[in-house]
């Protein structure tokens, strides 16, 4: 909530925060609940990024003034900045608050998710006209049916007429398709899956560590590579190297070790 205000010292969580910027209001179907979207908006968006962004802000700051401050990050603020675009487009008159109603939350035909065949899906983001076009052309639609793109009293039928047209074949025959076009196109991937993919394993865009497979360190410099993560010491396994710091000897740990102090 931020330091400061009526909800400060009140316990909230990731939906919460979000719920009071607007954000998690504007995600969902029409006509059905809202979707939380993960963690991913308030928690880390809104919050973990807005902290390190205003820790090193603070830190270019005070290499000039010599003083230091307090970096005050409010996930609602944060997830609210994150919204910017939606509210500008709102107060430019071409959003409307509703859910599932706008180009980008899921009501234009062409930016969307869509399911095929074997029951995966695919996403298509056509925004641009010679992106859109392209879909036409490769999707094998009629043109001038799909021709009033920006027409929003068509995208419900449209919408179900591209429906049924990816509905027809297998999310890898669409890739075989559309991915590597200028479509706009990428198929749905699974946590499992996504490690696997050509352009995540080109860009070692994730790595194991210890077993454990995660995303590798983000973003990526040209001069200034970090190094990989190591996997974490087993508990205990430092103990004795620790202990003999704090002036420890061999006998002493041993002593502890038999009284059972230390497993």
């Amino acid at each position: 909530w931020g330091q400061t205000g009526p909800l400060a010292n009140t316990a909230g969580h990731d939906m919460n925060y979000i719920s009071l910027s607007g954000a998690l209001h504007a995600i969902g179907r029409a006509g059905e609940k809202p979707v939380p979207p993960l963690n991913l908006v308030g928690d880390f968006g809104g919050g973990g990024m807005f902290l390190a962004f205003g820790v090193m802000c603070a830190i270019w700051e005070a290499s000039r003034s010599g003083k230091g401050q307090v970096v005050d990050v409010s996930m609602v603020e944060g997830s609210a900045a994150l919204m910017h675009m939606m509210y500008s487009f709102k107060a430019m008159g071409v959003w409307e608050d509703e859910r599932e109603s706008n180009m980008l939350d899921g009501a234009a035909h062409y930016y969307d998710t869509y399911e095929t065949s074997d029951g995966k899906y695919v996403s298509i983001g056509s925004i641009e006209p010679q992106f859109y076009a392209l879909l036409i052309e490769l999707a094998g639609l009629d043109k001038e049916t799909f021709a009033p793109q920006n027409d929003r009293s068509q995208w419900p039928v449209l919408k179900d007429k591209l429906a049924a047209v990816i509905k027809t074949k297998t999310r890898d025959e669409w890739c075989d398709i559309m991915e590597g076009t200028d479509v706009c196109f990428a198929p749905v991937l699974s946590m499992s899956e996504a490690p696997n993919h050509p352009q995540n394993r080109a860009r070692e865009s994730f790595i194991e560590v210890g077993g454990v497979v995660q995303h590798a360190p983000a973003p990526k410099f040209s001069r200034t590579a970090p190094a990989k993560p190591q996997a974490p010491s087993a508990a205990g396994s430092d103990t004795d190297a620790i202990l003999k710091s704090a002036g420890y000897s061999d006998s002493e740990l041993a002593a502890l070790r038999a009284s059972g102090a230390l497993t």
